[in-house]
């Protein structure tokens, strides 16, 4: 039988993964929690710093202090090259991320910017902070990524190139497996939409 004939028939059983973000209620609770264990609060103030900047765990272990320098509008901003592909991330530093670099300011080993634990016990306090807030999700530092890309970012208007250009991704194509549109998008743009029909 002709190769190419043997493969006629076959179909692709291929799915599309649900991407999972925590959605603003839930980025919330996990925001205003406040955990009687201090590892907890830790894990919970790095998880969030990949909500506001939308950094891999592994880039946001590597920071240093000057990786932190002031951007195009002199503001402060976050420059590296991902460790997973090398492409340069410039992320601007929201007021929330800010904050969270000058909670541990003084409390971080030599030039590291933020004080990080190994990935493995990072995912698995995440579990505890999810079920301590009722998030029925599974929690990884993933999700703190594609939070970012979703909930942050894209849902307040932010183009998917410049959420692209934040992610250190080489094309917008890898950013759409991030920035999920969500209902609440759909129905805000629809509403725009519906504005602009009525003048």
């Amino acid at each position: 039988m002709d190769r190419q004939k043997s493969f006629i028939r076959y179909k692709s059983t291929f799915k599309d993964v649900e991407r999972i973000y925590l959605t603003q209620e839930e980025l919330d609770a996990i925001e205003q929690k406040t955990f009687k264990i201090e590892r907890l609060n830790l894990v919970r103030d790095m998880f969030l710093f990949q909500c506001y900047t939308g950094l891999a765990y592994s880039d946001m272990a590597l920071l240093t202090n000057i990786d932190v320098k002031p951007g195009i509008d002199g503001n402060k901003w976050i420059i590296i090259n991902r460790k997973k592909t090398d492409v340069r991330s410039a992320i601007p530093l929201l007021p929330k991320a800010l904050m969270i670099i000058e909670k541990y300011d003084g409390k971080r080993n030599g030039d590291e910017l933020l004080p990080c634990y190994s990935i493995q016990k990072f995912n698995s306090y995440l579990e505890e902070i999810a079920d301590l807030c009722g998030i029925q999700k599974n929690l990884t530092s993933h999700v703190g990524r594609r939070t970012f890309a979703t909930t942050v970012a894209l849902s307040n208007w932010v183009s998917i190139e410049t959420i692209s250009k934040i992610l250190g991704h080489s094309t917008t194509k890898i950013t759409h497996q991030y920035a999920v549109v969500t209902d609440l998008k759909v129905s805000q743009e629809m509403e725009k939409l519906k504005g602009t029909m009525k003048e």
